[in-house]
């Protein structure tokens, strides 16, 4: 069986356009059943075990059986704390299971830097995975879901669109939507949007990330090798994959996106013109949206909650400072064990307690501060090219460039 397995040919989600392809004609039943008011359940449960087994075949069929004993683990977990959940509502169980729901990512994350190679139990898309576990044992906490069957939670967890690159969504807002077939305007609405996300997805992945990232970012690369550390190929490497980082992201996004609309699910966006953003803290509402709403929801204002209920902090700016940077160091460690990632992420709890620090100044010190076109400007250029500067370091080139 195993031989079998390998010998079948692996289609990597949105890799090629012969992808769409085969996808758009499986999904074209389940498309006419929803301009009829009705969701062809059984269908579109073959049509993603299909799909998602034809993304971990072939040479990704260690993958396959990762993602099915993860499945099967996280739905015991959710299941029997929600069990648990309906008489009792221990603080220290709560904890338990969301720890225990966060030992596979864990083990995935420092087994390189542990033992020096990856772990068996990753798979493509663990951590989006994870995140939806983690924040369905949160929400049947908080008492946000009150119902839960096994079915239920397996198809919101491989829900096949999203299930290798996001968005990340929440339990409670996909089991709505899904349990509500659109009436037939509002589908042709969301066929109108997916089309155009669709298409806009593939000028940013097919055609911008590319020559960002196998044009242009490879020449730079090279270049700045023989440079030294401040020298105008650096900047080449360094804005050419920032580029490549977002179109590449927000292609696949737009792709998730335009899907889960033809199957009548309103998945939310991932990105919204991240390089317009005037500060910081703006950014990360509009980068990866779904990543960096789910840090907010479940770490910053959850620490926030219980560091206020506690006092823990007699000044509240130093309880939002202290926040931002677990916020922040965490997503680090969450991107991997490396120096760069966890440098990545202290530098932008940094920048997010300063400009907190700059907003209260500017209030107190400098009311009469100009705000107009040029000040904007100035904002999205110091915010733009501060991202840009992580971005860099973010990519790993730097611990190649000193280190490699």
């Amino acid at each position: 069986m195993i031989n079998w397995l390998a010998s079948l040919p692996n289609f990597t989600a949105y890799g090629t356009p012969v992808y769409f392809i085969y996808l758009l004609l499986a999904l074209l039943p389940l498309g006419i059943e929803l301009y009829f008011g009705k969701r062809f359940q059984w269908y579109e449960a073959l049509i993603s075990f299909i799909f998602i087994f034809l993304m971990f075949d072939g040479a990704s069929w260690q993958q396959l059986f990762s993602l099915i004993a993860y499945v099967i683990y996280q739905t015991i977990l959710v299941m029997y704390y929600h069990h648990y959940r309906k008489t009792n509502n221990s603080t220290g169980i709560f904890y338990l299971f969301s720890f225990l729901s966060l030992i596979p990512i864990i083990i995935v994350k420092l087994s390189p830097a542990m033992v020096g190679h990856n772990s068996l139990l990753g798979f493509l898309g663990i951590s989006y995975l994870t995140f939806r576990a983690v924040g369905t044992i949160i929400e049947t906490r908080d008492g946000m879901v009150k119902e839960i069957t096994p079915w239920h939670f397996i198809r919101f967890m491989l829900f096949m669109p999203t299930i290798t690159s996001g968005p990340i969504d929440r339990y409670r807002r996909f089991s709505k939507d899904y349990q509500k077939t659109p009436e037939r305007s509002d589908y042709l609405k969301l066929v109108e949007k997916g089309i155009y996300y669709l298409f806009l997805g593939f000028l940013y992945k097919f055609v911008i990330a590319y020559f960002f990232g196998q044009r242009f970012y490879p020449h730079f690369e090279q270049a700045a090798m023989g440079d030294g550390l401040f020298s105008w190929n650096m900047l080449g490497v360094m804005y050419t994959y920032g580029f490549y980082l977002f179109f590449d992201f927000a292609g696949y996004s737009l792709f998730a996106v335009a899907i889960s609309y033809f199957m009548g699910v309103k998945t939310p966006m991932n990105f919204k013109q991240p390089f317009k953003s005037k500060n910081i803290k703006e950014f990360w509402n509009r980068w990866h949206i779904s990543l960096s709403f789910w840090f907010r929801d479940y770490i910053f204002m959850r620490f926030v909650f219980m560091a206020t209920k506690k006092r823990w902090f007699k000044n509240r700016n130093t309880l939002s400072a202290t926040a931002y940077m677990l916020n922040m160091l965490t997503m680090g460690f969450w991107h991997g064990i490396t120096w760069y990632y966890i440098l990545y992420g202290f530098l932008h709890g940094l920048a997010l307690v300063i400009n907190d620090w700059w907003l209260r100044y500017k209030r107190k010190h400098l009311k009469n501060l100009p705000h107009n076109k040029f000040t904007e400007c100035v904002a999205i250029f110091v915010t733009f090219n501060f991202v840009m500067l992580t971005f860099l370091l973010f990519s790993g080139y730097l611990n190649t460039y000193f280190f490699g």
